[in-house]
């Protein structure tokens, strides 16, 4: 099976969503940790994944950046800013405009193929250009509320017109 006939990809026009999250920077491995800190910080602030958006911004690459390095945030929609300090929550926004988005049913196993084929072989031929804003997951659906390999993520690229 090809890769364009397994990855279907649709061009779509984002709002803009203000998003509190912790971001994550170091070892891969200890992003278990930053996670337990995030869902900790949500279940306190009444923000659960049946109201509030569930977002994860993806910086690097982790088979290619020093594990020292790795850059990974968690997050959720708000209606309003927030800060907490003791949490180390602060505040994003997802910019409006166009994203090629990836519907991902299954485990996080095989969402870095979808990933790969969006930022190596789709953007290529495409007709469009990265935007300077890291690639984000939308968790749709999420383990344990599902079983992994009927988990939904939303893989987003920001993207513009060669052109524009």
């Amino acid at each position: 099976m090809s890769q364009e006939n397994r990855f279907q990809v649709d061009v779509i026009e984002f709002p803009e969503i203000l998003v509190a999250a912790i971001e994550h920077r170091g070892l891969p491995n200890k992003l278990g940790e930053t996670l337990a800190r995030f869902i900790t910080w949500r279940k306190l602030n009444k923000l659960p994944p049946s109201k509030s958006r569930t977002f994860n911004f993806i910086y690097d690459d982790p088979a290619t950046t020093v594990p020292e390095n790795y850059r990974f945030d968690i997050g959720c929609s708000i209606d309003q800013k927030v800060a907490d300090e003791n949490f180390g929550i602060v505040n994003k926004k997802i910019p409006a405009g166009s994203y090629a988005m990836i519907k991902h049913i299954g485990s996080d196993d095989t969402l870095g193929e979808a990933i790969q084929f969006l930022v190596s072989d789709w953007i290529t031929h495409s007709g469009y250009e990265l935007r300077d804003f890291p690639i984000t997951l939308e968790r749709v659906s999420f383990f344990p509320e599902v079983s992994e390999h009927e988990m939904v993520t939303h893989v987003y690229l920001p993207i513009h017109n060669q052109n524009s």
